[in-house]
């Protein structure tokens, strides 16, 4: 987990996250996250054309340098980045190499946030690619972003799929002007949701988020990245205001075991669930 401030250089950013890639690896790390929009500031605060320059080919220029590090390293490398798909097409787009080096594939973010500070409509055109699951040297992976995580139904399907550990890129922070009480149910809300799907589906959940204050002092991002085994229990959680870099050891053998004490997906009720399709039962 590499959860890190930024700064309005990309070329920085850059440098800053391979450099803590490097650390995660030395301390033994397999796979390793990095934030979502890791080579730039959150600059979905705006509304801004000059802010589409941001935006890069996946892959590209970020994936062909990290690329490398992932050979040097022998380490798989989750990278979050503003793909340019073609003129006006814009995704936020999630990159994997394998632990060879090799460029795996993409994940296009599917739920598209609108709200104060967080203007990505602006940006991004919702995902097309659907769910994926992408099968590295060490695991088989899903990869959701940041919005994703709050919705139960993308986590269901890319479990379904596969996966044996969900990564959440993420970028979310408290507005300087709340209360600690706002801030703490905002955090604790996150935090639960991403629990409950690691319950769910019976798979470890890690969440790595930026850190630091942006947009002029406005946004504090909260940090806060975690892990959680398949029932839910935090085994790492980082603080909210330090960049840290930290490796987790998950027993992906135990899944097995949480599976069949607890066998919620045994016993789905596939047969009964055609309504959730629908935008609001109402009729």
């Amino acid at each position: 987990m590499v959860q890190m401030s930024c700064t309005a250089n990309p070329d920085e950013n850059l440098k800053k996250a391979i450099e803590k890639v490097r650390e995660a690896a030395a301390k033994g790390a397999q796979i390793v996250c990095l934030q979502e929009l890791f080579r730039s500031l959150y600059f979905c605060d705006v509304e801004d054309y000059e802010n589409f320059k941001l935006a890069e080919p996946v892959p590209g220029p970020s994936t062909e340098a990290l690329s490398k590090v992932a050979k040097e390293l022998g380490v798989v490398i989750i990278a979050s980045l503003f793909e340019k798909r073609t003129n006006g097409i814009y995704h936020n787009t999630t990159a994997v190499l394998d632990a060879d080096g090799a460029y795996l594939g993409k994940y296009r973010k599917m739920h598209i946030p609108d709200d104060p500070s967080y203007y990505e409509k602006f940006y991004f055109t919702p995902g097309d690619l659907g769910y994926k699951v992408f099968n590295t040297k060490f695991a088989t992976i899903g990869v959701l972003i940041c919005w994703d995580q709050w919705y139960p139904e993308a986590a269901r399907i890319t479990a379904l799929m596969g996966a044996e550990i969900l990564f959440y890129p993420t970028a979310i922070g408290w507005a300087t002007s709340q209360d600690e009480e706002t801030n703490s149910e905002q955090y604790n809300a996150w935090q639960t949701i991403q629990r409950s799907h690691a319950v769910a589906n019976g798979v470890h959940v890690v969440s790595v988020n930026r850190v630091g204050f942006e947009q002029n002092g406005a946004m504090k991002f909260w940090g806060g990245s975690f892990v959680a085994n398949p029932f839910g229990r935090v085994l790492y959680l980082a603080s909210h205001d330090k960049e840290e870099v930290h490796v987790m050891d998950l027993d992906l053998q135990k899944t097995d075991r949480y599976r069949t004490h607890w066998p919620f997906l045994r016993d789905r009720r596939i047969d009964s669930y055609q309504p959730i399709t629908k935008r609001y039962i109402d009729e």
